[in-house]
């Protein structure tokens, strides 16, 4: 079986997440962490594990976002659901702008490329300096 360890979120993580909440002054102890440790641990599998069973029953391999959220509405969580619902379509948006900014970035930098390119073609090549008055010799090997 997998080390507890190793399926548990980690508790640093869990710990920096708990006082984002709370006063600055207030103090989380060891035992707390843990415990949230172990919910959040068993909360993110217990629904994963409905999300995962809906895409069996549908033949899919992939869990998504949409999985998740209907998971969340499935076992009861609908007001968690709604919120979820409305990150992933902010999330969506936000990684569709920025795939299109990195496009046009990378189009500019295409652009910028061909040009600098271009520019070169439009400059007269150097060429070795060859005398114009220079005689080619031919030498003729007899048998």
């Amino acid at each position: 079986m997998v080390d507890e360890q190793e399926r548990l979120l980690p508790i640093a993580n869990v710990g920096r997440i708990m006082k984002q909440i709370l006063p600055p002054s207030a103090k989380v102890s060891k035992e707390a962490k843990q415990t949230m440790q172990e919910c959040a641990t068993e909360f993110i599998s217990f629904v994963t594990g409905e999300a995962s069973d809906k895409c069996r029953k549908e033949n899919r391999k992939t869990v998504n976002g949409d999985d998740i959220c209907w998971a969340l509405g499935a076992l009861g969580f609908d007001n968690h659901a709604d919120a979820i619902v409305r990150y992933l379509h902010k999330f969506r948006v936000a990684e569709r702008d920025k795939a299109a900014q990195n496009k046009a970035s990378c189009s500019r930098n295409s652009q910028d490329k061909d040009e600098e390119e271009s520019s070169e073609d439009q400059q007269p090549h150097q060429q070795a300096d060859v005398p114009s008055n220079s005689k080619l010799q031919v030498l003729e090997f007899s048998h």
